[in-house]
């Protein structure tokens, strides 16, 4: 496993790309591909069929993962 300069739960700050300026919490962390969910950042909607959690299916809005080098951890 590749080694990152953040993990799960350090406030990072998004440096590059559509959602540069936003800060938030790291959700999770993909070392092997490069990537990281922060929350409240890069708000992506997806299409979703009828389960049992979610009877009507349809959008819902879900953050999207950032590639590591486009974050600055703070603090």
């Amino acid at each position: 496993m590749k080694k990152t300069h953040v993990k799960k739960g350090d406030q990072v700050k998004i440096i590059a790309g559509s959602s540069r300026g936003k800060t938030g919490t790291v959700v999770s962390v993909d070392a092997a591909k490069g990537k990281v969910v922060v929350e409240g950042a890069r708000s992506v909607i997806k299409a979703t069929r009828p389960s049992e959690k979610n009877p009507d299916g349809g959008l819902i809005s879900q953050d999207g993962a950032v590639h590591i080098s486009n974050v600055q951890k703070l603090g």
